[in-house]
């Protein structure tokens, strides 16, 4: 009785748990897919909806800055997204292992070369998003910004 009892409570709780869990972690019909790519050390990413849209994003020397812009958190390409809109990021790397972190969005999914992670977000209002590799990928791991 007393073994039974709790594993009967456990699976009634944690059955609907994982099927809410699985539900809100699938984007079953994204608006955009992007796929970021991290590499010794810089970005790239490719906007799968779109057959030639791909590019490179590099993090904008100190020298290079204007007036108002983020020591090490500018890139000279920009991600934008659509606001109000479901996104899939598909996040893999090119060399070793990466993470791409954008903390205002709640998102931070390891970068993993050889497999490809999933993570979904909606921009819930308009704005520049900073983040950053948050995994130490060598020696200018601190020069991996994601605007």
């Amino acid at each position: 009785v007393w073994t039974i009892m709790p594993a009967i409570i456990l699976i009634v709780i944690a059955l609907p748990s994982l099927r809410i869990l699985y539900l809100m972690d699938e984007i079953n019909d994204p608006y955009l897919t992007v796929k970021a790519i991290g590499h010794q050390w810089y970005w790239s990413y490719e906007f799968t909806n779109y057959e030639e849209l791909a590019f490179d994003s590099y993090m904008v020397p100190t020298q290079d800055l204007s007036p108002g812009q983020f020591r090490l958190l500018e890139v000279d390409n920009r991600m934008v997204v659509p606001m109000e809109s479901p996104i899939r990021m598909l996040i893999s790397a090119e060399d070793v292992l990466h993470s791409w972190a954008v903390p205002s969005m709640g998102i931070k999914t390891d970068a993993i070369p050889g497999r490809l992670n999933q993570a979904t977000f909606i921009a819930s209002r308009p704005g520049v998003f900073y983040g950053q590799c948050s995994e130490i990928c060598g020696a200018n791991h601190s020069f991996m910004p994601i605007v």
